[in-house]
C-alpha cells in the first residue's frame, strides 16, 4: 500500500497520508501472554491515556536520565549532527512522542527538504506534525499514519531525495538484539544507499543508576507498570486486584537489559475475557525489556543490519549515546 492510497485533506501546512494500519488486538495478545510460560504482557500496551500521562511524569523524574540527557546531548552536538546528516535531506521520524527532539534536529540541519513523521496514533501524529509545520514553514511536513514496525511506503513527494531516518528515545532497547537487527535492516532498506540514520541508544552503566531509573523513589514507574492491569480490568473485563501485585525492575547483566515485572504477592487467580489465570505467590509477569549497549556493541549490531558508523556522541557522564549511521551501498 502506498501513502496516497488513503490520502486525507488537511490544512495546507501538513500533508496527511493514512495507511490505515490495523490496530493491535489487545485482548488476543493479553490472553496469549498470560497463557504463556513464563507469563508476559506486551509493553506496547502501556500507553493508554493514563499510561501516557504517567510516562510523561517519569521523564521528569530526577532518577530517569534518558530524556533530559538525550535532549542536552542533541543540543550540545547540534552542529556536528547537522554536518554528519548533510544538506537537503528528508527526515523520516519513526514514532513521534514529544516534538522537542524533532525541533532540535530540524534547527540543526542545513536546508532540510521535508520532514515525515510516522506514527500509528492519528490524533497525536497530526497534532505534532501541525506544530512543527507552524514552526518550520520552509519545510514540507508530512504525517504518515502507519505501524513503523512493519514495512510502509513514503509519500511520492519525497522520492529522489536523500533520506535520514530519525529514531530518538532509546526505543530500540525494547527489541531483543535479533529483533533490533531486523528492524535496523528495514530502516536501511527504506533510506537506501547513501541514506542515514540518527538514533538514540542508552548505554551500559552502573547498575544502581539503571535500577533507580526504572524503580523511582516516588513510585511513578510502579504506577505505570500496574496501570497495565488497570487497563486489562477496564477494557477486557479483568478481575486483577492491583494491591495483590507489586512492581519489580532491575538490571540483568547476563542479558544486558533492564527487566520490568509484576510480581504476585499471593497465590491467586484473575479472570480476563472469561478465562481464569492462576498466579503463584512470587510468580512474575514480564512486562518490558530495555536493552543497553556499549557504543561498540551497538555499532556492531548496526553493521550487521547494513549500516556503517559515521559518528557517535556521548554525554560527559557516559549515560547515553547518539549515533549517526550511513547505509552501506550494495
Amino acid at each position: 500500500m502506498t501513502p496516497e492510497s488513503h490520502r486525507t485533506a488537511r490544512p495546507a501546512a501538513v500533508a496527511f497520508h493514512d495507511l490505515a494500519p490495523a490496530p493491535a488486538d489487545f485482548g488476543a495478545e493479553v490472553l496469549a501472554g498470560l497463557g504463556a510460560e513464563p507469563k508476559t504482557l506486551p509493553c506496547k500496551f502501556f500507553y493508554d491515556q493514563r499510561g501516557s500521562a504517567l510516562f510523561q511524569e517519569i521523564c521528569r523524574l530526577p532518577e530517569y536520565y534518558p530524556t533530559r540527557t538525550e535532549m542536552a546531548l542533541m543540543g550540545a552536538c547540534a552542529a556536528d549532527i547537522g554536518a554528519c546528516a548533510g544538506p537537503e535531506c528528508v527526515v523520516v521520524e519513526y514514532g513521534i512522542g514529544s516534538v522537542d527532539k524533532a525541533r532540535l534536529l530540524l534547527r540543526a540541519l542545513d536546508r532540510p527538504r521535508a520532514y515525515v513523521a510516522v506514527d500509528i496514533s492519528r490524533e497525536h501524529l497530526l497534532a505534532a506534525a501541525e506544530t512543527l509545520a507552524d514552526e518550520f514553514p520552509e519545510v514540507a511536513v508530512h504525517a504518515v499514519c502507519a505501524d513503523f514496525t512493519r514495512p510502509f511506503g513514503l509519500p511520492p513527494e519525497v522520492d529522489g531525495a536523500r533520506r535520514l531516518a530519525f529514531f530518538p528515545g532509546s526505543t530500540l532497547g525494547n527489541f531483543s538484539p535479533a529483533e533490533a537487527r531486523d528492524f535496523l535492516a528495514a530502516i536501511a532498506d527504506l533510506v537506501g544507499d547513501g541514506g542515514g540514520l540518527l538514533i538514540g541508544i542508552d548505554l551500559k552503566k552502573d547498575t544502581a543508576v539503571l535500577d533507580a531509573a526504572y524503580d523511582d523513589a516516588r513510585g511513578v514507574t510502579a504506577a505505570f507498570n500496574l496501570n497495565l492491569l488497570s487497563r486489562i480490568n477496564r477494557e477486557l473485563g479483568g478481575t486483577f486486584a492491583l494491591d495483590a501485585f507489586r512492581h519489580e525492575a532491575g538490571y540483568n547483566p547476563a542479558e544486558g537489559r533492564v527487566e520490568m515485572h509484576l510480581v504476585s504477592l499471593a497465590d491467586q487467580t484473575a479472570e480476563v475475557h472469561g478465562r481464569t489465570f492462576a498466579f503463584a505467590a512470587g510468580e512474575t509477569v514480564h512486562t518490558e525489556n530495555s536493552y543497553k549497549y556499549t557504543v561498540a556493541e551497538f555499532q556492531d549490531l548496526a553493521r550487521g543490519a547494513g549500516f556503517t558508523a559515521e559518528d557517535a556522541w556521548t554525554d560527559p557522564d557516559d549515560l547515553f549515546s547518539i549515533h549517526c549511521l550511513r547505509r552501506v551501498a550494495g
